[in-house]
């Protein structure tokens, strides 16, 4: 059973709803897994040595939701090294915006991520609105493997 947080970044809600259903999945499956919708540093850190999954939507011209952004300014401004942190990104987009701007948010968190030194779990799960409708049909099956490396 692994500690694991899962911090969101969404706008219009559509994250938010993939991250209830994710922590409902790790919960169903023994973890214990604390949803964060208004992140901050403090509560991110609490994870350093356990499990982090950041769920983000992505606005305007790939920027991170405002909802996440400071987390991730304070991250990158103090630049904690966490060594022993396990990560995984679901980042959401809409690839007609192009491609320097698709699922930006996500690959941001995910780039410094693994500047802080921190292991991802798994590859890094870009979802297109244009292609899928719905995001759980390509988050479930991308969480079932993401779970399997949680130790």
């Amino acid at each position: 059973m692994a500690k694991i947080g899962v911090f969101v970044g969404s706008v219009f809600g559509g994250a938010e709803d993939v991250a209830q259903e994710v922590v409902e999945t790790l919960t169903a499956n023994g973890h214990v897994a604390q949803l964060y919708l208004e992140p901050l540093l403090t509560e991110f850190l609490e994870y350093q040595n356990d499990v982090v999954l950041i769920i983000t939507s992505t606005t305007g011209q790939g920027e991170l939701p405002d909802n996440i952004l400071p987390l991730y300014c304070a991250l990158n401004d103090q630049f904690p090294l966490l060594p022993n942190l396990h990560y995984g990104v679901i980042s959401m987009g809409d690839s007609s915006y192009g491609e320097e701007r698709y699922c930006g948010a996500g690959r941001q968190f995910d780039e410094l991520l693994q500047q802080l030194q921190a292991t991802p779990l798994a590859e890094r799960l870009d979802i297109d609105a244009c292609v899928n409708f719905d995001a759980l049909e390509v988050t479930l099956p991308w969480l079932s493997g993401f779970i399997k490396q949680v130790v």
